[in-house]
């Protein structure tokens, strides 16, 4: 089972192969983040991700076809390169979240010593 930044790391690459933009980007959604849950993600990707979701299936799809595709289909190949960007950008952040430090949790001290 890959972690998410590897799901975001594998359409990435998909989004890098040769092809029209239209197509790598319904590949690169379909097959690596589709079945990724927002709240599942870390906080600081959340809405982001949430967002791109809804707005790469807002399309009522057509016969033999997926919301997924209809939305796709009718954006221009600029509109599609954007969400393109936005998915390499948000495996920008995954990636600086994996290396960041994290900062210990900081608890409440109970007074007595008891």
């Amino acid at each position: 089972m890959s972690s998410n930044w590897e799901n975001f790391l594998y359409a990435a690459q998909a989004l890098s192969l040769a092809g029209p933009i239209k197509h790598r980007l319904i590949n690169a959604y379909a097959s690596h983040l589709a079945m990724l849950k927002p709240d599942e993600l870390p906080r600081e990707v959340r809405d982001d991700f949430a967002e791109l979701e809804s707005s790469l299936c807002a399309v009522r799809p057509m016969r033999g076809e997926t919301a997924l595709q209809a939305t796709v289909r009718k954006m221009s190949d600029h509109e599609a390169a954007r969400y393109a960007q936005r998915i390499v950008n948000l495996l920008g952040t995954l990636v600086r979240l994996q290396i960041q430090p994290r900062q210990p949790l900081l608890r409440a001290v109970n007074g007595s010593d008891d």
